[in-house]
């Protein structure tokens, strides 16, 4: 079992890692929160591309280091242009992000998600809502916003990860990390309140997800567990600078630039 500080030790190496190979992240996002999302990986050391058109999509997961399917705000050419992109990231060996925003509520995301979580995800990352609506235990939440509790997904997360072999975080007050084949939940506690009311933060956050699994060489578990705690120690260092919305945003593009494994290690609160 890994101690809590063998976590950080080992997050703060695959941050090194991930700003060494400086990754190329092709976002399948929604619409809201590309030039967010780009920043937030220029700013933590890997490289953005937003390539929509179904075509130009396929051809481009297959040499980007890694893809991010956000279904935020999903239209019927975009979710073609995410089953194109799926099929060259596999084929390619690139590790792909599922982030079913909103999923369970809506026909479209709900069907698509569905099908896209069967053609092997390196890591799923929603919250409690999402997950158990992905999971088939629930029926979302509000909007892009959970109604249920982490821990309330805790064992639905668990079989997604079987069923899928998929890594899967939870996030929430207190992140949660899980991985198939029997691995010990791992608990992240890092982040302020101020993280939600910024738009952008989780999908951006899967993002990194993306980056880090480039960087991770199929550790999806350790890339999860290094995200979370990428954003939750950016967004505790923000908070303390600024205590609005609008500062906030900037002062977390700051913070990430800032954090390094050092700061990782000693500031990350892994509950494991």
């Amino acid at each position: 079992m890994q101690t809590p500080s063998d976590w950080t030790r080992a997050a703060g190496a695959l941050l090194d890692e991930m700003r060494r190979r400086a990754p190329l992240v092709h976002c399948l996002t929604n619409h809201v929160v590309t030039n967010f999302t780009a920043n937030v990986l220029l700013a933590a050391g890997a490289a953005p591309a937003m390539i929509h058109d179904p075509e130009e999509s396929a051809m481009f997961a297959g040499v980007a280091s890694a893809l991010l399917v956000n279904v935020g705000t999903i239209e019927r050419e975009q979710a073609e242009a995410m089953r194109r992109a799926v099929a060259s990231a596999n084929a390619a060996g690139r590790p792909w992000v599922l982030d079913p925003v909103a999923v369970g509520a809506l026909p479209l995301r709900t069907t698509l998600s569905a099908e896209l979580v069967a053609q092997h995800p390196a890591m799923v990352r929603g919250n409690a809502s999402e997950i158990l609506a992905l999971a088939g235990e629930g029926e979302g939440g509000r909007g892009v916003d959970s109604t249920q509790g982490v821990d309330a997904s805790a064992e639905a997360a668990i079989g997604l990860a079987e069923r899928t072999g998929a890594a899967v975080l939870v996030t929430g007050p207190v992140d949660l990390v899980v991985a198939p084949g029997g691995a010990a939940p791992v608990r992240i506690a890092n982040g302020v309140p101020l993280l939600t009311r910024v738009t952008g933060v989780g999908c951006s956050q899967g993002a990194l997800c993306a980056a880090l699994c480039a960087a991770a060489d199929g550790d999806a578990r350790l890339a999860a567990v290094t995200a979370a705690l990428l954003v939750g120690i950016a967004g505790e260092r923000a908070a303390r600078v600024s205590s609005r919305p609008g500062s906030f945003a900037v002062a977390l593009l700051d913070a990430l630039d800032e954090i390094d494994a050092t700061i990782l290690e000693a500031e990350g609160r892994v509950l494991a």
